[in-house]
């Protein structure tokens, strides 16, 4: 998965996840990434700088805000572990979300997903099972598919 920052024509910024930098041109040409403030579809990659953190250098690449003395323990986590949670929040929220709302295909998800990509049958959230040349198979149809976000939580 890649995040890209992203600015539409009217000068709105947002980010967005891709399945790669493929994926976020095949979408973009497709006229699929808009802006999600005012709509537009001529929305172009803003400038990022990359982060690459190991874990080695986790603490050292982000360093701890400084906090008072009397401060609870948890204000003082770094940002990036303060963002991370964040981040796993909110996949975890969409995952539920999905899940709740979505029928599980299970490993019928590629032919279900092509079924209603064709107008075989009507359309309906689906999530299931694709190994990564099935899911490349069907994106490169044009069929809109996107992984379900998988939490350290969830392997263990």
């Amino acid at each position: 998965m890649i995040r890209y920052n992203l600015r539409c024509e009217r000068g709105h910024a947002f980010e967005s996840w891709f399945q790669s930098s493929a994926a976020y041109e095949t979408q973009e040409k497709r006229k699929l990434v808009s802006c999600p403030a005012c709509g537009s579809v001529k929305v172009e990659r803003a400038i990022m700088a990359p982060q690459i953190v190991t874990r080695k250098g986790r603490e050292a690449a982000v360093p701890a805000p400084a906090a008072p003395a009397d401060a609870p323990a948890s204000e003082s986590t770094p940002l990036l572990m303060a963002q991370e949670r964040e981040l796993r929040a909110k996949l975890k929220e969409l995952r539920d979300h999905i899940v709740k709302n979505a029928d599980n295909v299970g490993e019928r998800f590629p032919n279900e997903a092509r079924k209603m990509h064709y107008g075989d049958i009507e359309h309906r959230p689906i999530y299931g099972e694709a190994s990564p040349d099935e899911a490349r198979a069907l994106i490169e149809e044009g069929v809109e598919v996107s992984p379900l976000p998988v939490l350290p939580d969830d392997r263990n």
